[in-house]
């Protein structure tokens, strides 16, 4: 696979070489389970599942992607609910796992909590301390010395004021130095907390859990790590700095990830979005709305390293797109063949993961259907994007009615049509026929006397 990303730490686009070859280790940070997900968290879970779905068409691939079950935002969370914070970090992570399946989402290969990799941030903290990038306070905080790593900010292109600017809201009097960030912190009564060589009862802090889970699964040194643009500075330059700093070059392949992909930022009806505003949605309230492959195919439709300008015209867009996407997959599937891969398709993707320029060949692909090798094509191009995965009739019948008339009710419907149609009552068929379109139900009239259905 001749594979190009921009890469963030170069600042450029690059041809993809594995460490190992025929294998990748890709890891991707994940959410903070204190609610359900917005569309701007949903953009980096679909950007890398299109990017892991076609890694594996060439590498044996390692997908991680974390969960952060310790926070003060879920702490905070359950105190103003008035709830167990495990009952809240379990019930987000199901909600959420829920919301990752509405938009075709594919588990990845490992899911680590924070809450189990507790030993594995002690160590490596333990050896930052003995290395001395590290200094513990007798009140049971420990920070990382970020003037004992001269390369910090190379990463994130920041210089010292800037470096001390985006630290400023951990600024605090115990800092040696005003850029210092905390690898661990002391927890009250109340707050959650686990027996550490520091206090007698802490947690750690934000940075640190990416660095001890991602080498838990993939090693000190992997292949790709993603996320979205926001995370380059500090939590990705923490990153770096933490794991560069516990190992020595000699102990080190490479420098933490080889490759550093990151999505861009997510505008909600052309501007940053805000409660306040009325345009902050989460992915559970659009999903009453809208298909989950539609949300997807929204988020699809810009190039991953741009901004998105997500609005709820482009979801009934992208809806409409889908129908006819749903009826050009009926023709190709009565061909009866299995989904291949079209190479001009494949080198849309594999150029930076470039999935505009790629559903521009779908809509190439779509022209050949005709024959069995291109539908053949058209249905592999359908499943490396991850849309149009459901049955044809699935997708028009609805599995679920919601508030219109059950498929059943439908059938009877048409049936009852039939038999007016054959009295020649034509007045009470078109009746029938615009009762079923007011409840969203469109009839289309074939050669035959068979009449198809779908919902609108």
């Amino acid at each position: 696979m001749d594979l190009k990303i921009y890469d963030t730490s170069r600042r450029q686009k690059v041809t993809f070489e594995p460490r190992i070859q025929g294998k990748v280790g890709m890891y991707v940070c994940g959410p903070t389970v204190y609610d359900r997900i917005h569309i701007g968290n949903a953009r980096p879970l679909v950007v890398f599942d299109v990017f892991a779905r076609l890694l594996r068409r060439g590498y044996d691939v390692t997908y991680v992607r974390n969960i952060t079950d310790i926070d003060d935002k879920i702490n905070a969370r359950a105190k103003e609910r008035g709830i167990d914070i495990r009952d809240l970090t379990e019930t987000t992570v199901d909600r959420f796992r829920e919301d990752c399946a509405a938009l075709n989402v594919l588990p990845p290969d490992h899911e680590p909590r924070a809450t189990e990799t507790i030993a594995e941030m002690i160590a490596l903290i333990e050896t930052l301390i003995e290395r001395g990038h590290a200094y513990a306070l007798e009140d049971g905080h420990v920070l990382f010395s970020v003037p004992s790593w001269p390369d910090y900010g190379k990463f994130a292109n920041k210089d010292r004021d800037e470096q001390i600017s985006g630290a400023r809201v951990d600024v605090a009097s115990y800092k040696r130095d005003p850029a210092d960030f905390v690898l661990w912190k002391p927890s009250d009564a109340e707050t959650p907390g686990w027996p550490n060589p520091w206090c007698e009862k802490g947690r750690p802090g934000w940075h640190i859990e990416c660095s001890a889970m991602s080498e838990k699964f993939l090693g000190p040194d992997f292949d790709i790590h993603g996320g979205g643009i926001d995370l380059v500075f500090p939590h990705h330059q923490n990153e770096i700095a933490q794991s560069c700093c516990a190992h020595a070059e000699s102990e080190r392949g490479d420098r933490f990830a080889r490759y550093w992909m990151h999505n861009g930022y997510l505008m909600s009806e052309g501007e940053k979005m805000s409660k306040s505003l009325g345009n902050f949605y989460t992915v559970a309230e659009l999903l009453e709305e809208f298909p989950g492959e539609a949300l997807r195919l929204v988020i699809l439709q810009a190039h991953y390293r741009q901004p998105l300008d997500f609005s709820k015209d482009k979801c009934r867009e992208a809806k409409a797109a889908l129908d006819r996407l749903y009826r050009l997959k009926q023709t190709a599937l009565t061909h009866g063949v299995d989904p291949s891969v079209d190479g001009a398709f494949v080198s849309a993707l594999s150029d930076d993961l470039n999935v505009p320029l790629a559903l521009a060949k779908l809509h190439e692909l779509a022209e050949g259907i005709d024959t069995a090798e291109g539908a053949a094509r058209f249905l592999g191009a359908l499943d490396l994007l991850g849309i149009a995965q459901m049955e044809p009739d699935v997708w028009f019948k609805g599995a679920d009615a919601g508030d219109g008339p059950s498929a059943e009710e439908v059938e009877s419907l048409i049936e009852a049509r039939k038999a007016a149609k054959a009295a020649k009552n034509f007045a009470e068929a078109d009746r029938i026929r615009d009762e079923l379109k007011d409840k969203g139900v469109v009839l289309e009239d074939k050669p035959g006397g068979v009449t198809e259905w779908r919902r609108a």
